[in-house]
């Protein structure tokens, strides 16, 4: 794992984003803890007082996000990583078409991520080093029927990451897109979990890329399998159970 000092996690409440705060805390790194559940960053940060700091916080508030970020680099003192991790995906049904429901996710896995990858883009950008982290999805690699406002968000998101390392590699700044498969957490917790990766290994395995900058998966099965899925003709893809 890439050795970093101070770190902001947005999401890091549950699922991926606690794992990656705690294990950022437990390799000596200082982290700011965001998301809107106190007692659940608490939680996280308890083993570790005086390299934690929690910032309860909405992502929705977009404009809030500017000022709570120059306050968290002073009380970090510094910074050379950002992840966004806040996510939703409610179920949907085959037939649902709720525009509230498609909108809140608009709101948490794209408008969130843009307004606090902005901040670290401007201040990367500036001290010409730095690495952003970006959880999209193996969902955004094809509009499936299922999901298809969360496929879009994490479509939209893999696009924005990737204009982001196009500007920002010549500064030395490194930006990463993750795409997880299905990984064990509260929002898969209305699907099946058997076959899921545990949280805490997908945390460690994102670690283990932060320091190459492109798009990767978590498994070389799901590198593979979406390398076809990607190339399965639309004709062809609208009769598949995928």
């Amino acid at each position: 794992m890439k050795d970093f000092q101070h770190a902001i996690v947005v999401g890091a409440s549950s699922g991926i984003g606690a794992e990656l705060a705690k294990q950022l805390l437990e390799s000596g790194c200082r982290v700011a803890l965001v998301a809107r559940r106190r007692d659940r960053l608490e939680a996280v940060a308890a083993n570790h007082p005086d390299s934690a700091v929690v910032a309860e916080h909405d992502v929705h508030d977009t404009a809030a996000v500017p000022a709570l970020f120059q306050d968290l680099c002073r009380q970090l003192g510094g910074l050379d990583l950002v992840v966004y991790a806040s996510g939703v995906m409610p179920p949907v049904g085959a037939h649902e078409y709720d525009t509230a429901k498609d909108l809140e996710m608009v709101a948490v896995n794209l408008a969130g991520a843009v307004a606090w990858l902005n901040e670290a883009a401007v201040r990367f950008e500036g001290v010409k080093a730095g690495t952003i982290i970006g959880l999209g999805s193996v969902a955004g690699d094809r509009g499936r029927s299922g999901q298809p406002v969360y496929n879009t968000t994490k479509a939209a998101l893999a696009t924005y990451l990737e204009a982001l390392r196009n500007r920002l590699a010549k500064q030395g700044v490194t930006v990463v897109t993750v795409k997880p498969g299905p990984t064990q957490s509260e929002m898969t917790a209305h699907l099946p979990q058997g076959k899921m990766m545990p949280a805490a290994e997908a945390a460690r395995r994102i670690l283990g890329k932060a320091h190459r900058t492109g798009e990767h998966y978590l498994s070389p099965a799901h590198a593979v399998a979406f390398l076809i899925i990607r190339h399965i003709p639309s004709w062809l893809f609208r009769r598949t159970k995928i």
